[in-house]
Order: C-alpha cells, then sequence, then structure tokens
C-alpha cells in the first residue's frame, strides 16, 4: 500500500471503535454487544438514563477495564494488544474531563493546569507559565491562576479542569458529565467553550451526557444507549424526530416508557413474606 493510501485510511478510520462490546459489573450485565464509533474531527454524544454505562465506556476507551468480550480500538490500536507503555502512551494523547472537575485541592489553579505538564514534560518554567496562562484564558480564568480550588465556584473549577484538559494539546478530548450541577449561566459557558476549543484545534471530542438540549446543539452524531446496548444513533435531530419509545421517553423526558421505573428485583410478595433482603 503507498503512503498516500496510508494517510487516507488514517484520516478516515475512526479515532475510537468500540465493536461488540460485553461488559458486566458484579455480575450484572452492563453491556451485551455494544457498537459505538467517534469519527476523526467530529463531537460524537454518548447519551442514556442514568445506570446505562455511559461512565463505564469511557473507562473501557481509556483502558481501566477490559471487555469481557468485542474489541476496543483507540488511534487504530486495538487495547488488548497494548502492553502498560503503549497505554500510558495512548492514554497521554486524550484529555479528560472528569465529573465535577476533579480539582487537586492542595493545589493552586495554576498548578492543576501545570500538573499533566510537569508530570510527562521538562519545559523551562518561563515556556510551561506561558503555556498554562495561555490555556487559562482560553477559558477566561488566567486571573484565577493563584486561586484555590476552594475559592473557585463549580463553574469556575469546571472551567479550570478543562484547561487542564486541553494543555498537552490532545487528539482525542473526552467529557464525562461537563454539565452536572451547573445552573443555566454556567452550563452556557461550557456549551460554547466545548464547541469553541473542538474548532480551535480540530479535535476529535466524545461528551457524554444526559442533557439533551445541550448536546443537541453541540453534536454531529449522537448514540443512544439503554438494556446495554445502542438503540438509537444518528444526528441530534434524528433522534428527537426518531418514533421508538425508548428513544421518545428520554428525548422528552417520560417518566412512563421502556425504561422502567423499579431496578429488577424478586417477587415483591414473596420477598416480604419470606424475610430476605
Amino acid at each position: 500500500m503507498s503512503d498516500s493510501s496510508s494517510t487516507v485510511d488514517a484520516a478516515s478510520s475512526p479515532v475510537v471503535a468500540v465493536r461488540d462490546v460485553q461488559f458486566s459489573l458484579a455480575g450484572r450485565p452492563v453491556f451485551q454487544g455494544l457498537d459505538v464509533q467517534a469519527r476523526r474531527g467530529a463531537i460524537t454524544a454518548i447519551m442514556g438514563p442514568s445506570g446505562t454505562g455511559k461512565t463505564t465506556l469511557l473507562r473501557l476507551i481509556t483502558g481501566q477495564i477490559e471487555p469481557a468480550a468485542g474489541s476496543v480500538t483507540v488511534f487504530g490500536e486495538s487495547l488488548a494488544t497494548q502492553d502498560r507503555d503503549a497505554r500510558y502512551a495512548m492514554r497521554r494523547r486524550m484529555g479528560m474531563l472528569f465529573q465535577n472537575g476533579a480539582l487537586l485541592t492542595d493545589l493552586t489553579v495554576f498548578e492543576n493546569v501545570a500538573f499533566p505538564v510537569r508530570a510527562h514534560a521538562r519545559l523551562p518554567e518561563s515556556v510551561l507559565r506561558q503555556l498554562v496562562l495561555t490555556k487559562l484564558q482560553a477559558v477566561g480564568l488566567r486571573g484565577a491562576a493563584d486561586l484555590m480550588p476552594a475559592q473557585l465556584s463549580g463553574g469556575m473549577a469546571r472551567r479550570v479542569a478543562l484547561a487542564r484538559a486541553i494543555v498537552m494539546d490532545p487528539e482525542l478530548l473526552i467529557y464525562d458529565e461537563p454539565f452536572v450541577g451547573l445552573d443555566p449561566i454556567s452550563m452556557g459557558v461550557i456549551v460554547r467553550l466545548i464547541g469553541r476549543i473542538h474548532r480551535a484545534l480540530g479535535i476529535t471530542t466524545i461528551v457524554v451526557s444526559h442533557d439533551v438540549a445541550e448536546l443537541a446543539a453541540l453534536a454531529d452524531h449522537s448514540y443512544l444507549l439503554s438494556g446495554g446496548k445502542v438503540v438509537a444513533a444518528g444526528t441530534p435531530a434524528e433522534l428527537a424526530a426518531s418514533a421508538q419509545p425508548a428513544v421518545r421517553q428520554f428525548m422528552a423526558g417520560e417518566a412512563d416508557g421502556p425504561v422502567a421505573f423499579h431496578y429488577p428485583a424478586d417477587d415483591y410478595r414473596a420477598q416480604l413474606l419470606g424475610g430476605r433482603r
């Protein structure tokens, strides 16, 4: 194969490919044949009710856990074939915005953003300072560089975490529930920053959330998870127009539908009379 053909294949292949994945947690099936892809340069949304395994999917993609069956491929390499060094090298190509920011509470805003750089690179302090301040400027918090995390609002903490996620200029940027606990103004700021950073860096983005309206404004392609599988996939507009009961229940926020209120349990009467917990 010519070099030009290899370049075309690399450009068109998905950055992340999850194929027919099976995974259980404490004996409970989480995924039963899951198929998800994140296309290069696109914003991919992963949606679903609470407990459908959205965060578990991110743990699979980042190689924190292994599937019982199926395959997970990131940057064209199967995670099943990686040794520890290859796994760490792969993670350095990613940026991650954790739920609730996950800032290090005993470090200043500046040092939180600098932390990945200090861990993985040796830069002169003057260069490191310019890099960190540039990322803080991008999220509007250069003036908060000397503050401690306890002095930040929830929205500010999420923006600092975003600056930390992009400080190494990742090829893949992953957001795990970036809108949780934010007021409407802070949520609007985060939505705008996700779109702006995606366009400015030209990277591949995965956003995991259950916030339908925010994802509709951002995503190029969306997946809806339920029952261990993808029940719908397409553009946000296509999902909004779907007639599938599970899709309509989630997109409209309906209480009644295929997603049951009760967690699976033994017969209620027999359990009460039998004295079993």
